[in-house]
């Protein structure tokens, strides 16, 4: 496919899920919507160099890297997209930024407070010669929420009082499931707090138009310990105690907050919530009316205007398939739904858009800063059990 816009030549750390869920965006938003610039997918790079060849030629790269720092000194790369477990996070963005490459970074932005502050500075100082940063919040993009933002931000639910959030699983309910990455704490920074519970923070301040103030929370971890992995990564059967790992992260978080605004919030996380997949709610009450979307029903927004009529006054189910809806011209006729990857396309597409118009990407480094500072504050609340300022 050939193209009149500039090329934005892009290199993927990472190949696993979200690597994947990337890729995806990366090949299909070009396809589907007129951009500035035209991606592309130059190469992929990952730790074992045979498995990097095989996604590059699985998920469309035209090469493939075993080593990151390679990467983001190479003078035909325009863009690092890092799709790598939190504890690389920082190390990588910051050397991309300081070599003058755009960053797209997975959620959470890093593993602790202190990175994500470095990461932040390397974004201010890179900012200052055209370089962008953009986190990777993208369940922003998924049109159902990105109409629930335009409703709140033009007054239809008026003064906000109250917010509710949840990220809801349950893929190690099974205290046998093995011991993954993403339950050591050196590695993943949290569990479900920093893993699912960033988002429905970075969704219910997007969507409300506000930051989140205060917090009072508290963390569990239901299994203290697990079955180690076996080579290649499958779970030991049978195994002895010995051949068992600690799990150093949370498993469930809940926590109140106080918005800037003086609404409350009520959030919770969980991987141990049995039968739930992928489950996310957000719930807005205002002086107005009321909007709630779930993600197991992702193309519909729920509405109530409290000024109609109490007669014919109700829930309103709105179909967020209409040209007219954010994101959802470019795809299908009305009424034909969009998934889950559609929300990782519309991502690319806002940031090469941004790109080109040469402003920062919404949510930027320092928004991910922000984000971190909340899961910090929680994790310190739960410690202390005490009430925890965000700092601005």
């Amino acid at each position: 496919m050939t193209s009149q816009h500039p090329p934005l030549a892009v290199a993927m750390v990472g190949h696993a899920f979200m690597g994947a869920a990337h890729s995806q965006a990366w090949r299909s938003a070009p396809r589907f919507f007129d951009l500035p610039l035209d991606p592309v997918m130059a190469l992929v790079c990952g730790r074992d160099a045979g498995r990097a060849a095989d996604a590059a030629t699985r998920l469309g790269w035209a090469a493939s890297e075993s080593d990151w720092r390679r990467v983001v000194t190479r003078e035909d790369i325009d863009l690092v997209d890092i799709c790598t477990p939190g504890d690389s996070h920082a190390e990588i963005a910051v050397a991309a930024l300081e070599a003058g490459k755009h960053v797209l970074c997975e959620k959470p932005l890093a593993n602790t407070v202190a990175e994500a502050e470095e990461m932040a500075a390397a974004a201010e100082r890179a900012a200052a010669h055209g370089v962008r940063t953009m986190v990777g919040f993208t369940y922003r993009r998924v049109p159902a929420v990105a109409l629930a933002r335009q409703l709140v931000a033009a007054g239809r639910i008026g003064e906000l009082r109250h917010v509710r959030a949840q990220y809801l699983q349950d893929w190690i309910a099974d205290p046998e499931a093995p011991l993954t990455w993403r339950l050591d704490k050196e590695r993943a920074g949290s569990g479900a707090l920093g893993d699912i519970g960033a988002h429905v923070i970075d969704l219910a301040q997007h969507i409300a138009g506000d930051r989140i103030l205060e917090v009072s929370g508290q963390l569990d971890t239901f299994v203290k310990e697990r079955p180690l992995l076996a080579a290649g990564g499958v779970g030991l059967s049978g195994t002895a105690a010995a051949e068992r790992g600690p799990v150093t992260v949370d498993d469930a978080a809940a926590f109140v907050a106080r918005f800037a605004g003086g609404a409350l919030g009520v959030f919770e996380a969980t991987r141990f919530a049995t039968g739930r997949k992928n489950a996310i709610r957000v719930e807005l009450n205002g002086s107005r009316g009321s909007l709630a979307f779930d993600f197991e029903d992702m193309n519909v927004l729920t509405f109530y205007d409290a000024e109609e009529p109490a007669e014919t006054a109700g829930f309103r189910r709105i179909l967020v398939t209409e040209a007219a809806h954010p994101y959802v011209a470019a795809w299908w006729p009305p009424g034909h739904g969009l998934g889950y990857e559609h929300a990782f396309t519309h991502q690319v597409v806002d940031l090469v858009r941004a790109l080109g118009a040469g402003v920062d990407p919404d949510p930027t480094f320092a928004d991910g800063l922000q984000v971190q500072r909340v899961l910090a504050a929680v994790e310190t609340s739960s410690d202390t059990r005490r009430w925890q300022e965000i700092p601005a």
